[in-house]
């Protein structure tokens, strides 16, 4: 061999030991929103929001001494690619963790690949519950968190007797409307009293609907529209409303994926009084939010740009995560999922949210009334916090089921009348 090949073999042996010391000297995390399809009106915020949150984290020193490094996929609201993008954070570009994913039935694609590879999952939006998986932490709320707290404000505030459940058709809006059925019917409501209709991801033609909704209303009863419709889908659904006058006066519609930032796309107008439950508003006031408002303006250049619930859960998650890795030292999944339970940090409320054993965390519930400027008036707040629940107690198949990731049960749905795990599937 030549002392040039030699030397120029030495030269690329150090171009690549180079580039292995840089990329040891990150810290990998992974973003999975979607930035196009149905659901990018609502995820591109929770993108956003992330990469503000680790360029924080920079500035305020990274992370086990090293910077952070933001990974970007966009899966484009289609389920399949979910999993096939999060199999690529993990496998190839090797993330410490990943906070993403909006619809239920996008997490429910990705669960089996962090089971598989045993990577970290940080879910930041409300869902169905009936779920506890080992490698996901749950920082939305769960149906007892929002949904049922929702419910109850309705009946004892507005008097509500007629239920219309009106959802988009996947997982989530139809189990938490199971669970909601069976919570009114434990109540006294009857069946002839509760109307439940779906409608696909992007559905646009809703004169029929809400036709049959205005129908539903005419009984004489107070009727209430509890609202589980994701997505872009709500534009053409409110603008409805206002078409043929419903109001919230005559139909309260209270909803639980319409927040700042979907309705920043509406004419407020005629949606004035009516609801939605989540566990933040940007309305919040604190010092903690009034700090995380003037942070999203900065970094976003736009101080038109609202902020919401999930992005306070992204907030709440990723600073447990930073405090679980500093725990125990190393970003190991294993070590760090064994540290963050019990972790507590703040919340943009005032208070403090905690990791449960269950990988849930506690929140506090509020209803907000929808104001003309697109933010939103509290009216009703719980007294305390609320500790997310795995699995509802009005369903029959997981009423004794527990959710306990610590050793030495180690379990996601332990079922106390059995004594064992595995009362349904996870």
């Amino acid at each position: 061999m030549t002392k040039l090949s030699l030397l120029a073999g030495a030269a690329m042996t150090a171009l690549v030991s180079a580039t292995a010391a840089q990329a040891e000297d990150t810290i990998k995390v992974g973003i999975l929103h979607s930035l196009s399809g149905t659901m990018a009106i609502s995820e591109t915020t929770l993108k956003d929001a992330m990469l503000m949150l680790i360029e924080e984290q920079n500035k305020n020193g990274g992370l086990l001494g090293k910077q952070l490094e933001a990974v970007v996929v966009d899966p484009a609201s289609d389920w399949p690619l979910f999993a096939e993008k999060a199999r690529e954070l993990l496998e190839v570009h090797e993330v410490a963790a990943v906070f993403g994913n909006w619809t239920s039935v996008s997490r429910k694609s990705v669960l089996p690949v962090f089971e598989e590879l045993n990577g970290l999952l940080f879910y930041p939006v409300q869902y169905e519950g009936e779920e506890s998986q080992r490698n996901v932490f749950y920082t939305g709320a769960a149906p007892n968190q929002q949904a049922i707290p929702a419910v109850d404000y309705l009946l004892e505030n507005e008097g509500v007797e007629r239920w219309v459940l009106a959802g988009t058709d996947y997982v989530y809006p139809r189990t938490t409307n199971k669970i909601l059925e069976a919570y009114l019917k434990s109540l006294g409501v009857a069946e002839e009293d509760i109307m439940i209709n779906y409608t696909p991801f992007g559905h646009s033609d809703w004169q029929t609907i809400v036709s049959d909704i205005k129908a539903f209303g005419s009984a004489g009863k107070k009727t209430a529209v509890v609202s589980t419709i994701n997505g872009d889908a709500n534009v053409p659904f409110y603008k409805e409303l206002g078409n043929q006058g419903v109001s919230a006066e005559d139909i309260p519609v209270v909803a639980f994926s319409v927040g700042e930032e979907e309705l920043a796309g509406l004419d407020t107008a005629p949606l004035v009084g009516h609801l939605a439950a989540w566990n933040y508003f940007m309305s919040v006031d604190t010092e903690e939010n009034d700090e995380f408002i003037e942070a999203w303006h900065g970094f976003i250049g736009d101080e038109d740009r609202v902020t919401n619930d999930p992005m306070e859960a992204h907030y709440i998650g990723f600073n447990m995560w930073l405090k679980a890795v500093e725990k125990a030292g190393t970003t190991d999944a294993d070590a760090v999922i064994d540290s963050i339970i019990g972790v507590s940090v703040p919340n943009l409320s005032g208070g403090f949210s905690a990791m449960m054993p269950n990988h849930h965390i506690t929140k506090p519930v509020l209803v907000g009334e929808i104001q003309d400027d697109g933010q939103f008036d509290i009216v009703w707040e719980t007294t305390g916090l609320v500790a997310g629940d795995a699995w509802s107690d009005y369903l029959p198949d997981s009423a004794n089921l527990i959710a306990d990731w610590r050793a030495p049960m180690s379990c996601g749905n332990f079922d106390v009348a059995k004594g064992q795990c595995g009362g349904v599937s996870q």
